[in-house]
């Protein structure tokens, strides 16, 4: 029997799995992460953790489990942990792919419909009494078939949300590793984000890629809030020049004051791109299978 600290009350029956598996499971209560000190003490003499991209998981925390074995991240990233840490000390890390491909690439396009048609805009309207009769040019927004969007990180979800764009007559401009963002930033009405937060994308979209962008585009993350240099996104919405829909900021959520709260032509939502019943409690299966496996001894079924 090992002793596994889970961070957070999670959808279906992970927890249940992992007590049938003979493990004593300790679960933080609440809606809300653990603080720095409840997460160091639920560690402290845990063999498995099963944690979520709101912990950060680097060396000094690790230096507090000794007992560690295995990190389960209810992620399909894990840029929230430090592997380099965690391989010295030969914890195994895992994730949960594939099972958000879809409730992922549905909320990007929800997004994007969002940000193309001006709903935010028009249900104000609606609700503080301007809308007086049918306007003619009151509230026009981009028509989807024959506009082009440009999909950064072309994988399984990029490629999920290629097929539904392709399905309302869009044009799609792929951008994987080796392609030329700028030039398809240039050309693409619509630009949707997809790729991994690591040292090569961190800021990918700063203030020169936002310039590329055509004005009056419309950028939609999905993907992790450090990709876009949110201080420079900040600046072009002032400036008029872009529409963004976001379901990721940096930092996560952001705080009172934020300048992007304020911001004109944005449209946020809390993260809910995996927002799914049967999503969340997919990713809740795999994490709890990625732990039993390990501490089994046995390989991670899906390693990061």
């Amino acid at each position: 029997m090992a002793r596994v600290f889970v961070t957070r009350p999670l959808a279906g029956t992970a927890v249940e799995q992992l007590r049938a598996a003979g493990h004593d499971v300790v679960v933080h209560p609440g809606p809300l992460p653990p603080t720095r000190p409840e997460l160091a003490a639920g560690v402290a003499d845990a063999e498995g953790l099963l944690c979520l991209l709101t912990e950060r998981v680097d060396a000094e925390l690790l230096d507090g489990a000794p007992r560690l074995r295995a990190i389960a991240n209810y992620a399909v990233g894990s840029d929230n942990i430090d592997a380099a840490a965690a391989a010295a000390r030969g914890i195994a890390v895992g994730v949960t792919p594939d099972v958000l491909t879809d409730a992922t690439a549905d909320l990007a396009m929800a997004l994007l419909l969002t940000a193309a048609r001006r709903l935010p805009e028009a249900a104000r309207a609606v609700r503080e009494g301007r809308w007086g009769t049918f306007e003619p040019q009151g509230w026009l927004g981009l028509e989807l078939r024959g506009a082009r969007l440009a999909i950064v990180g072309y994988g399984r979800i990029g490629r999920a949300v290629g097929e539904r764009a392709a399905a309302f007559g869009m044009e799609l401009l792929p951008v994987g590793r080796g392609d030329d963002l700028r030039a398809a930033l240039a050309r693409a009405d619509a630009v949707t984000l997809h790729c991994p937060l690591t040292a090569q994308t961190r800021h990918l979209i700063d203030a020169a890629a936002l310039a590329a962008m055509r004005p009056g585009a419309i950028l939609v993350n999905t993907a992790r809030g450090g990709v876009i240099d949110q201080a420079a996104l900040v600046a072009a919405l002032r400036a008029g020049r872009l529409t963004a829909a976001l379901d990721v900021t940096d930092p996560e959520p952001p705080p009172p004051g934020d300048p992007l709260l304020t911001a004109a032509n944005v449209f946020l939502v809390p993260h809910i791109g995996s927002a799914t019943h049967a999503a969340r409690e997919r990713m809740a299966d795999l994490a709890a299978a990625n732990l039993i496996a390990a501490l089994a001894g046995a390989p991670m079924p899906h390693p990061a």
